[in-house]
């Protein structure tokens, strides 16, 4: 068992996944470890002690890993923003580009309600897409965001600048250079 008191020790790098040239920041690597995992939902917390938060939105698929923890130590709903068509029941969908095409996320149409304070969760923030395309899901029900807390900043790909251009308060526990 590791024993470290930074959450980047506990994130791997796997060289080339899922392309060539990819350096994959792992953080299965931090869940599995049980210090690190507690460390990393801690220290995401920390920033919004005694800040009202009525919900936690967790991006698909990591961000439900953490944003469930997350809500469970806050006593507030989660509610996971899905790839289309994983969601049973009515839904609003956002439409986003991605490196090589385009996705689409959904919610709930009434996973949120109107004023509601939503922290929006992850666990890598690349360009910011998928972000930016939950955040729009989120205001379109009547949410505020209050933020966007990710462990892992990739800011030569510019995602922190992107959403601060929204207005968006951006949270991380640690940056890698590089794609």
């Amino acid at each position: 068992m590791r024993k470290s008191t930074d959450v980047k020790d506990y994130i791997r790098t796997i060289v080339d996944f899922p392309h060539e040239g990819i350096l994959f920041r792992d953080v299965t690597t931090l869940f599995a470890d049980p210090r690190g995992f507690r460390m990393a939902i801690d220290q995401m917390l920390h920033p919004y002690a005694g800040v009202r938060i009525d919900k936690v939105v967790g991006l698909e698929a990591r961000g439900f890993i953490l944003g469930g923890a997350i809500a469970h130590q806050l006593s507030v709903g989660f509610v996971p923003i899905r790839k289309k068509g994983k969601l049973p029941g009515t839904t609003i969908s956002e439409e986003y580009q991605l490196e090589y095409g385009e996705a689409i996320v959904e919610i709930h149409d009434d996973a949120i309600q109107p004023g509601e304070k939503i922290l929006v969760v992850d666990d890598l923030l690349a360009t910011g897409g998928t972000a930016e395309a939950g955040i729009k899901l989120v205001e379109r029900l009547g949410g505020e965001i209050l933020s966007c807390t990710f462990i892992i900043d990739l800011p030569d790909l510019g995602g922190r600048k992107r959403l601060e251009a929204l207005g968006i308060n951006v949270d991380v526990l640690c940056e890698f250079e590089g794609l």
